[in-house]
């Protein structure tokens, strides 16, 4: 089978990219996201039922008033079971009738039940969470660039970087464009794209640096020491990606209605996050290593003259 020369087409998989983030970016401005009560405050409603219920009942009763996206948890000794008689409603913030209307309906389709707790909630949390976040994140890009500098080299580190930059945008992207609920859950999603996405691209920036001895010692094309390397680990990607993906594939379609959307971040993140390791971080690396040799090949000219 003829191998794709994926270096050498770099240009497309970079228009691929920017035919999803570019749109998303306009969508985030225009239309922004559809936060969850983590960002926009909400109502929680905590009940214990004289009988055992499931997740599923109390969904099927909130759904006729649109609020089947809340976060229904079941609580109490019995909270590992499937059915419980103590339930906490994490939903959006209700007026007074509306929660009125809520309460009688869960009392009709699920018997009798005593209030715990029932309070609204501000957003005071989701913006400390998200700040809290955006903060985690830039330090951890900075510690990625200076270790991989340390490791490798500083382009190595600018390109992992912005391969991770590539990776979130394209998750926000896909939430803002889909309208994708946007909670806690999905910052911790984001968290762990950025752990996963940067170990490929590290596995693949390794065997570089390991060709590049012979590169230097036996000469050779750039490019084809790139994809020579990138096809030397493509293996162990798509081993490392099927299994993953294998796994939030069965989150999403078994794990219930709560971890849907978690899921579907992951689904998206890890897949952009293999995509981005193999057509974008080497394809950058190697990009930025020759506008630094024309760089220097400019200087020697000048300096010759």
């Amino acid at each position: 089978m003829q191998k794709i020369d994926i270096i050498g087409k770099r240009k497309w998989w970079y228009i691929i990219s920017l035919v999803i983030i570019i749109p998303g970016i306009i969508c985030m401005f225009t239309r922004g996201f559809n936060l969850g009560i983590d960002f926009t405050g909400g109502t929680i409603i905590d009940l214990r039922f004289d009988k055992p219920v499931s997740i599923m009942d109390v969904r099927d009763v909130l759904k006729t008033y649109k609020l089947d996206n809340s976060t229904i948890q079941l609580a109490g000794e019995d909270s590992s079971a499937a059915v419980s008689q103590n339930v906490m409603i994490r939903t959006v913030d209700l007026e007074e009738n509306d929660r009125k209307a809520v309460m009688a309906s869960l009392k009709d389709s699920l018997g009798t039940y005593n209030v715990l707790r029932e309070e609204k909630v501000g957003s005071t949390m989701g913006s400390e969470l998200m700040i809290q976040a955006l903060w985690a994140t830039l330090l951890s890009w900075l510690l990625i660039v200076l270790y991989i500098s340390y490791r490798f080299e500083f382009r190595f580190g600018i390109a992992a970087v912005l391969a991770l930059v590539h990776d979130i945008l394209i998750v926000l992207s896909v939430f803002s464009l889909m309208q994708k609920q946007v909670d806690s859950s999905f910052v911790a999603a984001l968290m762990t794209i950025v752990g996963y996405s940067v170990n490929d691209t590290i596995v693949i920036f390794d065997r570089i640096r390991e060709n590049l001895k012979l590169h230097f010692r036996k000469g050779g094309n750039i490019d084809e020491l790139a994809n020579t390397s990138i096809y030397q680990t493509l293996t162990r990607s798509i081993y490392t990606v099927c299994t993953v993906l294998f796994t939030t594939l069965a989150l999403y379609y078994f794990g219930g209605d709560t971890t849907k959307d978690f899921a579907f971040a992951l689904l998206i993140g890890f897949t952009c996050g293999a995509y981005s390791s193999i057509f974008i971080a080497s394809p950058l690396w190697v990009t930025f290593r020759g506008w630094a040799e024309a760089k220097r090949a400019k200087q020697k000219e000048a300096t010759a003259k």
